[in-house]
């Protein structure tokens, strides 16, 4: 069995950030050639400093940049979120604790998740163990709704019964439980799509 954080298609799991939650950016430093050296050289001579050049558009603000007076205006904010299966790893790779005990796969309209969870020692039979435990979580958008369903739990390789799961496999969580108000109510009520493809999830949220 696969150790968690370890892909065989060779896509790695523990990047750290990417391009979309601006978290840390590869970044290649960028190097003057033998005569842009000597022009710059030379205009400083003359008493003229270059302009710094001006930031990259992609580049994101660091926290000290960001944090700065300014008038809130969201008619301009971005209402999609995007996340790559490398970032959220990623995230998990920040905590050391998670890292080591949980990762997570996307494909199409499926959220997965591989999960070790050690057993307290003074735990009968198990005690001291640890359990390899596999999820798959249906995301998707459908009718105009939010669909969460779960799909299954697995623990060592073996399905666990939908009776031990409380009867909730296979059940769409917010039209089970939306009605009631709630985590799932406001969760529906402020999604406007869901996808979830090969390796990105894309939420849009309402105004």
């Amino acid at each position: 069995m696969d150790r968690p954080g370890y892909d065989p298609d060779h896509r790695s799991r523990y990047l750290l950030g990417g391009q979309d939650l601006h978290y840390a950016h590869d970044f290649k430093q960028v190097e003057l050639s033998r005569k842009e050296q000597q022009l710059n050289s030379k205009l400083k001579l003359l008493g003229y400093k270059p302009a710094p050049a001006a930031p990259s558009a992609d580049k994101p603000e660091t926290d000290s940049e960001w944090l700065r007076p300014e008038r809130y205006d969201d008619t301009k904010g971005k209402r999609e979120l995007f996340f790559t299966e490398r970032e959220l790893n990623g995230l998990l790779a920040n905590n050391r604790d998670l890292a080591k005990k949980l990762a997570v796969d996307l494909s199409d309209d499926m959220v997965s998740a591989r999960l070790l969870v050690h057993v307290d020692p003074d735990f009968p039979i198990l005690g001291g163990k640890t359990l390899r435990v596999s999820a798959g979580v249906e995301a998707a958008f459908h009718d105009k709704r939010p669909v969460i369903r779960l799909r299954g739990v697995s623990v060592m390789g073996i399905p666990v019964p939908n009776a031990w799961l409380g009867g909730l496999k296979n059940v769409d969580l917010i039209g089970e439980f939306g009605d009631a108000g709630g985590f799932w109510a406001a969760f529906a009520e402020g999604v406007k799509d869901i996808q979830v493809e090969d390796g990105r999830l894309k939420i849009s949220l309402k105004e």
